[in-house]
């Protein structure tokens, strides 16, 4: 019987501890029946007891609650129920007031079948391809040769011992940093994120490994959850994913950058085969050396034709003919020079000759005079002069003056 709510002087005042456990169940209960889905992680049938408890999860959060049922709900909706399967199941949430804990009170569990499983992941799979996180653009080429692997694996499993040996074979030098998680169950995809969350923040770690060996569809549930593949999705660190064997197809592979088809698979693909690259390497050094070998004979003969042609096997001809031409000319310019100079000076003569013999002084030195008056000005005639005027008489040789008398 639900005991009285004490009173309150005023609103600040603090409530009882039971005042606010009555309230919190008087809220929950208001819920009534509801339909869950969930995880089984547990289940706990104690002999002669009819009350079945389970312990039920979500595979998407760090979070379970306990159910209790009545063995006859549990043989009648899922008489093979076992750890690990998918349920779902109509129920009553029931709020323990003295010990301050939430349950669920069922009354029909169905266990989900492989059927309606499958058309759930298909389901997602449309609605995550739908958002682009399958597309090929956004999907990152692991390195050729990664500095340290991230590997996330159930413990000691095949999976784990796969990777490492054929890696290890490939590449002797490979390091690894192991995170060993649940790869089934309950507790998988929270195991599984934790450690792709470590591994991503590590600087070290060039690319991540997510390998599990092969296994039922309901073994390889939790690497369909929506939370990993978004978790997947959003690493900066290329992530492969070698799931199960080739015909195994979890939603996560779908997400990874590299979609190996064995964890052996991603092994070859992590990292190069070392005796390959040793292979390839020689290959290419025998395919320089013939370059270089056939460089250098084509340059041979080559220069060998050059240095047999006349310019080169006597280089001094090209310089003695070039000196004969030069001589040759030089002699024909003195010459022609000589003739320029010869003609002038004959013609520098003869125009001499010409302009003394056209000059006054010649004249004068055949016995004529120059006859001026005081002003300098010639007298051509005798009326250019009167009695009394001054003359000045020019000879070849000297002058004289006079007076004109009549």
């Amino acid at each position: 019987m639900t005991q009285p709510e004490v009173p309150r002087s005023s609103p600040d005042e603090p409530w009882p501890v039971r005042v606010v456990s009555q309230k919190v169940s008087g809220w929950i209960a208001k819920l009534g029946w509801v339909w869950v889905e969930g995880q089984v992680a547990q289940i706990s049938r104690r002999p002669g007891a009819s009350t079945v408890f389970l312990t039920l999860r979500d595979s998407s959060a760090d979070l379970s609650l306990t159910v209790t049922t009545n063995r006859d709900v549990l043989d009648a909706g899922a008489p093979t129920l076992a750890e690990g399967a998918k349920v779902v199941l109509h129920a009553k949430p029931e709020f323990y007031a003295a010990r301050g804990t939430l349950s669920l009170r069922a009354d029909e569990i169905r266990q989900v079948g492989l059927g309606e499983l499958l058309a759930r992941l298909e389901k997602l799979k449309k609605l995550l391809a739908a958002e682009g996180l399958f597309d090929r653009a956004r999907k990152r080429r692991p390195p050729f040769l990664p500095n340290r692997i991230g590997l996330i694996t159930g413990r000691a499993s095949a999976a784990e011992r796969d990777v490492l040996t054929n890696a290890r074979r490939r590449w002797p030098a490979v390091e690894f940093r192991t995170v060993n998680v649940a790869v089934q169950g309950p507790t998988a995809v929270p195991q599984i994120m934790d450690a792709l969350k470590v591994l991503d923040t590590d600087e070290n770690i060039d690319v991540i490994i997510i390998a599990r060996g092969g296994g039922s569809i309901e073994d390889l549930l939790p690497f369909s959850d929506e939370a990993l593949c978004r978790a997947v999705s959003g690493c900066r660190t290329p992530v492969i994913s070698a799931i199960g064997h080739e015909t195994d197809a979890p939603l996560i592979d779908y997400v990874a950058d590299v979609r190996a088809s064995t964890p052996t698979d991603a092994a070859k693909r992590v990292v190069p085969d070392l005796a390959e690259e040793l292979r390839l390497i020689r290959q290419a050094r025998q395919r320089l050396d013939r370059a270089v070998v056939n460089l250098v004979d084509r340059e041979s003969h080559r220069i060998e034709a050059i240095r047999s042609r006349p310019v080169l096997a006597r280089p001094t001809v090209m310089i003695e003919q070039r000196s004969a031409d030069v001589t040759g000319l030089r002699d024909r310019a003195a010459r022609c020079l000589d003739h320029r100079v010869g003609s002038a000076a004959t013609e520098l003569r003869h125009t001499v000759a010409r302009l003394r013999a056209l000059s006054p002084a010649a004249t004068l030195d055949r016995g004529y005079a120059i006859v001026q008056r005081a002003d300098g000005q010639v007298v051509r005639a005798s009326d250019e002069v009167s009695a009394g005027d001054p003359l000045r008489l020019r000879f070849a040789r000297g002058e004289v003056t006079a007076t004109v008398d009549g």
